[in-house]
């Protein structure tokens, strides 16, 4: 039964106000928290790091910072940015792949930076590779970059064997150096050969070295090392990524199938007292940009060795001997004076079949020689032979000091090219010196050079 009498239930009053002043609460809770998710996304896309995708949209990100001195990151797979953010950082085998500004950034001040056999892909169109400079690229290979490698005239990198879009890289250096005063404005050169239509090479260039033949072999395991001072006798060292320098003070001291990345202002090698008959073979040394010479300076002998990225390559004194390797990719500094070989004294010195690169194509920049000597650290330089290599750059590509005291000096059967500034020989008819003008061609057409 149903009793029509009894009063129907109510509500509260107020009950109303509760549940609006509820449903505003919510949508003002909602609200804020959308707020703060547009907020942070509106500040990490004006970063320009894209990594990853909420509800079918791109959401950016920030990148993956290096800010411990010496780090090295090897053989990861990286779907963001890298910043570097200290000294000395090592990236080796890394696939990167991004979008934003840039796939790899160095930070303004941070110097020793060494990207190594990497693979950088570019999601964007708008995306650079490596900036803004200051570091050091070996065997990299960028893919759908907007630039693949930036660098400015302030701050520029070393660009090694590396390619954009599967082709070698060849541009977006900064522009060469000023003109640098004739350093030998008295030399012979009136009766060198007009430039003549390149025709079929004398000799082909893969008969001298190039990075496939020097170096590490190719599948040597290497073991990390720090920096090394080698004072056994007979000592031999093998196999090492050896991240730092080295310093040898014995006799028959080896060093074979090693890799050496130095940052030192001096050298990567240095022989000191007590050195004789050192054998460096097989080996990759690169200079950081900041060896003032890659090895330095008697008792030892280099066999297939692939040498760049510093100020001057192996300086030559006393019982020296460079064969059968590649040098190349100088580092020019502020009031630098870069020779790939020099000797300013010395006895017993032997050059023979070698690649010498003292011209840098990114930047049109020649240096100042494949090779340079004179007499200035010792009473003389005697012994020399310069034979069967192949050399292009130089102010002059070979400059023999007019202050030179020498004997026994020969340079026989050279090839060079035309990379140079003001020409192929200063001072080849110094007293001291022989010059087979017959066999010193150049290696396009075969004629002397002087």
């Amino acid at each position: 039964m149903t009793d029509t009498n009894a009063t129907p239930p109510t509500e509260p009053a107020d009950l109303d106000r509760v549940s609006e002043r509820g449903r505003r609460e919510r949508i003002r809770r909602r609200a804020t928290v959308a707020g703060i998710f547009g907020l942070t996304a509106a500040l990490l896309a004006a970063s320009g790091y894209l990594v990853l995708t909420v509800a079918g949209q791109p959401v950016r990100a920030a990148p993956l910072v290096l800010d411990q001195p010496a780090t090295v990151l090897w053989g990861q797979t990286v779907n963001r940015p890298i910043e570097v953010a200290a000294d000395n950082v090592t990236i080796r085998r890394v696939k990167i792949r991004t979008g934003g500004s840039a796939a790899i950034v160095i930070r303004v001040g941070v110097t020793g930076t060494l990207i190594e056999e990497t693979e950088i892909r570019c999601t964007s169109a708008r995306t650079d590779g490596v900036t803004p400079g200051g570091y050091s690229a070996l065997r990299v290979r960028v893919n759908g970059c907007r630039q693949a490698f930036r660098q400015t005239d302030d701050n520029p990198a070393t660009i090694v064997d590396s390619h954009q879009d599967g082709r070698p890289y060849r541009g977006g250096a900064p522009s060469s150096p000023g003109p640098i005063p004739n350093p030998d404005p008295d030399s012979a050169m009136a009766d060198e050969p007009p430039y003549a239509p390149a025709g079929a090479p004398p000799t082909p260039i893969t008969y001298w070295p190039s990075a496939a033949t020097t170096g590490v072999p190719a599948g040597t395991a290497l073991r990390n090392s720090g920096s090394l001072s080698l004072r056994k006798a007979g000592q031999v060292v093998s196999g090492l990524n050896i991240v730092g320098c080295v310093t040898v003070a014995a006799a028959n001291v080896q060093i074979l199938r090693s890799k050496i990345t130095c940052n030192s202002t001096t050298y990567s090698i240095r022989t000191l007292s007590g050195t004789s008959n050192l054998l460096i073979q097989d080996v990759e040394i690169n200079g950081m940009g900041r060896n003032s010479a890659s090895i330095c300076c008697s008792d030892y002998t280099l066999r297939r060795a692939n040498i760049y990225n510093m100020i001057d390559g192996p300086r030559l004194s006393s019982n020296t001997r460079v064969y059968d390797s590649y040098i190349h990719s100088l580092n020019r500094v502020a009031g630098s004076h870069n020779d790939i070989l020099q000797s300013t004294g010395g006895n017993n010195i032997l050059v023979q079949h070698n690649t010498l690169l003292s011209y840098k194509p990114e930047t049109g920049d020649p240096f100042n020689s494949c090779l340079t000597i004179g007499s200035e650290t010792a009473p003389s330089l005697t012994n020399l032979t310069y034979q069967d290599n192949y050399c292009n750059g130089g102010n002059y590509s070979i400059g023999i000091s007019p202050r030179l005291v020498g004997s026994n000096i020969l340079f026989r059967n050279n090839k060079y090219g035309r990379d140079y500034r003001y020409g192929v020989a200063s001072g080849w008819n110094r007293a001291g010196v022989t010059w087979e003008r017959a066999t010193n061609v150049y290696f396009d057409n075969g004629q002397p050079v002087v």
